[in-house]
């Protein structure tokens, strides 16, 4: 099998768009947890995915410019894939509840392509995910639905 190559492409207008981050070695497993994330963040720009495609080997992910705001420093160094669950809640900023270090794209995809996750008995229901390339991050955005485990209620 030919080896998958990823490109992030911003629409520009009705029918066009321009090619804008194109990963030649890069595993499919990591394409897939990129696929699942609703927004992408690169050099201080948020994008927003509008849709994705395969073509052959050829994965695209089609966004549009969400927001930009300054570069900053990673907070986190590259070792390892860093997961952090916060709470969607704008106002507190989105407070983390939760942060994990996983060996495997795959394992943070098991965590941010499932509808409800779990931290300390209590329910949260995804809203969305994000890869933070500039933070060397995933992060899953959740709401309480205050819902507890059957087996933490008893």
């Amino acid at each position: 099998m030919t080896r998958p190559l990823l490109e992030y492409r911003l629409l520009k207008g009705l029918n066009g768009y321009e090619p804008i981050y194109h990963y030649p070695d890069i595993e499919l497993e990591q394409i897939l947890a990129r696929r699942e994330c609703e927004f992408f963040v690169k050099e201080g720009v948020t994008y927003k995915q509008i849709s994705s495609a395969k073509e052959g080997n050829l994965f695209l992910i089609y966004v549009e410019i969400f927001e930009e705001e300054p570069v900053t420093d990673p907070l986190f160094p590259p070792d390892g894939l860093m997961l952090e669950i916060r709470e969607l809640n704008s106002r507190k900023n989105h407070p983390i509840l939760k942060q994990k270090k996983y060996e495997e794209h795959l394992d943070v995809l098991c965590i941010i392509g499932s509808v409800y996750t779990y931290i300390e008995g209590a329910e949260y229901e995804r809203d969305s995910a994000e890869i933070d390339e500039d933070r060397s991050v995933y992060i899953l955005y959740v709401k309480a639905t205050g819902e507890k485990l059957e087996e933490e209620a008893k």
